[in-house]
């Protein structure tokens, strides 16, 4: 029976688990991919699109990203770390992020699959990242939220006016009835 010695981190691997820590601490959404069969050139490109939706592509070992989410209520992700594996961290709209990885992905043709993620400590399968992507954007939503409010709010505006117009319509045809009569006497 073989006895496991304790894991012993070396002080330059234990700052990329600090790194790693504390990266996805400050991400909104971690994405975690397969970046096998990936040329330099497209990694490059992928993490050049990225960079401008406020995310940006590291690849990890599995070992330091195990040691990094141990112990934390990250650790959910522990079944999609096997394999090569890339992270996607997205510091900026959760949405936007997952949609230029999809985007990416299907408009250059990669066999990217994309394992799972993190969205807050929720673990999100490969399906649910795919859904979270064809989501409308946070501007979007805001509008939309607004322009629910908004629309009631304008129909009871234009019921008062209507009200309000009538009002000044009656007593327009009184003062008027008033003004004819004192002309009769």
């Amino acid at each position: 029976m073989a006895v496991k010695r304790p894991t012993v981190i070396r002080p330059e691997k234990e700052a990329a688990v600090r790194e790693l820590a504390d990266q996805l601490d400050r991400s909104r959404v971690a994405l975690v991919t397969d970046y096998r069969g990936l040329t330099v050139a497209q990694i490059t490109d992928l993490r050049r699109q990225l960079g401008a939706s406020e995310a940006e592509m590291h690849v990890a070992k599995n070992a330091l990203a195990k040691l990094a989410v141990q112990g934390t209520p990250r650790d959910v992700l522990g079944p999609v770390l096997e394999g090569p594996t890339a992270f996607v961290f997205g510091y900026g709209d959760a949405v936007k992020t997952a949609k230029t990885l999809t985007d990416v992905i299907r408009t250059q043709r990669l066999q990217l699959p994309i394992r799972g993620g993190l969205l807050g400590n929720r673990l999100l399968s490969g399906a649910d990242v795919i859904r979270l992507a064809e989501l409308p954007g946070r501007e979007v939503l805001v509008a939309q939220v607004v322009g629910g409010f908004q629309a009631p709010l304008a129909g009871i505006v234009n019921v008062l006016g209507g009200v309000l117009q009538n009002f000044l319509g009656v007593l327009e045809a009184r003062r008027q009835q008033l003004e004819s009569a004192e002309r009769q006497r």
